[in-house]
């Protein structure tokens, strides 16, 4: 690897750091790679972003640090993100602990709900800050959507055993199996702590809204625990994300004949393009301008669609034809075609939301309406990448930390 890290050219304005969510110091970093200071590297990564050990390795880096790289008007970006694997894995494995860096939160007691990418992130930088941290999670194990939701082949179990141990050794607090609404009330926490972020993943899955649904099976529950469901021989996945894509080359290991049906065109897509073009390597087969409009016994019926270019020179928009329907046969249908938040337990809180069902956020992410509760992530953004919520968890703890 020190042959790729010699062709950076250390810019003085890195364009790869703008275009990264988290700002990633990617110039000084790799200047310490080549003196051979990986340790004093991956502490900076780690305290820039303590989940650089997992988002070095399923982030978008075409949309991010990859895709800015100077080096791409040579069609020679440098690969800085198997670097920063490698640093930051390194780091991650070899001991990393937490320390109490400030005491500025010293007294204080904030609750996290949600420990995933928004609550392990946030929980190291406000322990470090000095405060009494707890976490909380429906799920029984510390991880979130890296543990339950990416599959091993692409994100392996041990990142998420390494972030348990880290944040367990430091004696922070984690609550799992206790889903907050249910077991313990917002009200309830936001009373007996100084400050609450909610931090949890969207994990309602959007509905197709069409006859015979309740046949189709969704794609979070089925990635969650793909053993528990027999697929039969062929599956059609719906959808075009990253956890369609997911979803797709799971039901491939396990022998099904997989195809991913989408309504609009390959770059269309919200998926990352590399999770596209692995999975038409794992064998997944797809099929582009195909909306489902009913699930039968025994398969699914599809529509054609068009992209149509407004006489007014707007936006392309994809429309369904009518009169092109078309039955195809498949065992399972795999929906992953969005997902949302449950914002459940804001109700009767006296929380502010918008005619979407959203809640109304100040500029730190503090929730209008409750004097100390905060949303980061999934809750402020709908599903977005792991980097893009780390992101988003510090824009909350620096509110929390200029409240408290």
């Amino acid at each position: 690897m020190n042959t790729e890290a010699s062709r950076c050219l250390l810019c003085k304005i890195p364009k790869c750091s703008q275009a990264c969510p988290v700002h990633t110091p990617v110039p000084e970093c790799m200047a310490l790679y080549r003196e051979g200071k990986l340790e004093e590297a991956g502490r900076i990564l780690f305290e820039n972003n303590p989940l650089s050990a997992v988002t070095s390795q399923v982030c978008d880096w075409k949309q991010f640090c990859l895709g800015h790289c100077v080096l791409n008007i040579k069609q020679v970006p440098v690969r800085w993100y198997e670097i920063e694997q490698e640093i930051s894995g390194a780091y991650l494995l070899s001991g990393a602990s937490l320390e109490r860096k400030s005491t500025v939160l010293e007294g204080r007691r904030i609750a996290l709900v949600g420990a995933g990418p928004v609550g392990i992130a946030a929980a190291v930088w406000l322990y470090q800050a000095g405060a009494d941290v707890s976490l909380y999670d429906a799920n029984p194990r510390l991880g979130g959507v890296l543990r339950y939701g990416i599959p091993e082949f692409r994100l392996a179990k041990k990142w998420c055993d390494a972030y348990e141990k880290l944040i367990a050794d430091a004696g922070i607090a984690f609550h799992g199996g206790v889903q907050v609404g249910r077991d313990v009330k917002l009200s309830a926490l936001s009373a007996s702590f100084d400050a609450v972020l909610l931090g949890a993943g969207a994990e309602v899955p959007a509905r197709l809204g069409i006859p015979g649904e309740e046949r189709a099976v969704q794609a979070l529950p089925f990635l969650k625990n793909p053993e528990a469901f027999e697929l039969g021989r062929k599956v059609i996945v719906v959808g075009g994300g990253n956890v369609a894509m997911d979803a797709c080359r799971t039901a491939v290991r396990q022998g099904c004949e997989t195809w991913v049906y989408y309504r609009k065109t390959y770059e269309n897509m919200p998926a990352n393009p590399a999770e596209v073009i692995e999975a038409r390597a794992d064998g997944v087969q797809f099929k582009v301008f195909q909306a489902p409009v009913q699930v039968q016994e025994g398969g699914v019926v599809f529509r054609d669609c068009e992209n149509v270019q407004p006489e007014d020179g707007g936006r392309v928009v994809t429309r369904i034809i009518d009169g092109t329907d078309h039955f195809v046969a498949c065992d399972t249908l795999l929906v992953a075609i969005s997902e949302k938040p449950d914002f459940g337990f804001l109700a009767g809180t006296g929380a502010v939301m918008d005619q979407w069902g959203w809640p109304v956020l100040n500029e730190g992410q503090q929730v209008e309406g409750l004097t100390n509760v905060w949303v980061a992530g999934d809750f402020c953004s709908g599903p977005r990448t792991v980097v893009e919520a780390v992101a988003s968890a510090r824009i909350a703890v620096d509110s929390i930390l200029a409240r408290l």
